[in-house]
């Protein structure tokens, strides 16, 4: 996916997300091994999940126990943590943000006059961090995970950045959403930490609202729940995405990519993803036998594939289990 002037590319998703191909694979190859082998340093926040709530605390233990006190005289032992704050839960694989109230659109991907878009529903919108690229941290909600929600139809046009998700014919799919960045706003989005999860039926479509200045990507896979490659990270198809990106003029950009499905030697599961008039599309078919301007882990060193948009209102299709 290649955005305006080629300044900011979708997100470093993986390998082959747009960031992390112009920064190279060993980036993301390291990031795997950090995830489970990195020694917390003194000072580091430590973040772990108590049962649904998200707890932080900053790390004062050095891995070394002293053998005195500072009278000299009583063994003592560092301690292993303090100041233990309580932050917004993220949501579990059955829930996440739904706005429910009926809506006035006679078409969801309609646009409203004047750009004037709801957040109904949304959190509070975080502040970019002023990095570029790779470190570059956009809105992942207030609470976490609050800048993407579950509309109704009647609802979706109201909302600046709207995709569509129509479901198999066949069977029922689960699809997970995601932040780039996690709770502890590193790259760890995609490590289990969905913050919206939906089931869909054969048939069926549901609709998703985005915040602006949104990074993230979604998977998509049959059943109950999305393979993990060996590091715990989501290995299916996943569907990129860059809404309204505020250091980039608001431009938003798409892809579909292959890549971590293929890098863990699982099955590619069929997705496209269209504007709603199909002007732009990127799609890979089931298996990936068929790939349209799409990534696989062949093109995870190229840069420019994708879909991208001027700044303003978006509104996408998805068609999964696509053949």
């Amino acid at each position: 996916m290649q955005l305006k002037n080629s300044l900011f590319l979708l997100t470093a998703l993986t390998a082959g997300s747009a960031v992390a191909r112009m920064h190279g694979h060993e980036r993301r190859h390291a990031h795997h091994h950090l995830q489970h082998e990195e020694k917390r340093a003194v000072g580091d926040i430590v973040y772990a999940n108590f049962n649904g709530v998200w707890k932080s605390w900053i790390n004062e233990f050095s891995g070394v126990t002293s053998t005195t006190s500072a009278s000299g005289s009583t063994p003592t032992t560092a301690s292993s943590g303090t100041s233990v704050v309580t932050v917004s839960a993220v949501p579990t694989a059955s829930s996440g943000p739904t706005v429910t109230t009926p809506g006035s659109c006679k078409e969801w991907h309609a646009f409203q006059d004047g750009d004037n878009y709801t957040r109904e529903g949304f959190g509070n919108k975080t502040m970019n961090n002023g990095e570029k690229y790779i470190k570059y941290i956009g809105n992942v909600g207030d609470p976490y995970g609050s800048n993407i929600i579950e509309v109704s139809e009647s609802k979706a046009c109201e909302y600046k950045h709207v995709i569509r998700i129509d479901g198999s014919e066949k069977e029922t799919w689960t699809i997970a959403f995601w932040n780039k960045m996690g709770p502890d706003l590193k790259l760890t989005g995609w490590y289990g930490n969905a913050v919206l999860t939906l089931k869909i039926n054969p048939g069926e479509s549901k609709y998703v609202a985005f915040d602006d200045d949104s990074q993230g990507a979604w998977g998509a896979a049959k059943g109950d729940s999305l393979p993990k490659d060996q590091y715990g990270g989501y290995a299916c198809t996943w569907g990129e995405f860059d809404f309204g990106n505020t250091s980039n003029e608001g431009w938003s950009g798409w892809d579909v990519s292959a890549i971590q499905a293929q890098m863990a030697g699982l099955d590619v599961q069929g997705m496209r993803i269209c504007t709603h008039d199909n002007q732009k599309c990127s799609a890979i078919s089931n298996l990936a036998k068929l790939v349209e301007n799409a990534y696989t882990a062949l093109e995870a060193g190229v840069d420019g594939i994708g879909g991208e948009w001027t700044a303003g209102a978006l509104r996408l299709v998805v068609n999964i289990d696509y053949e």
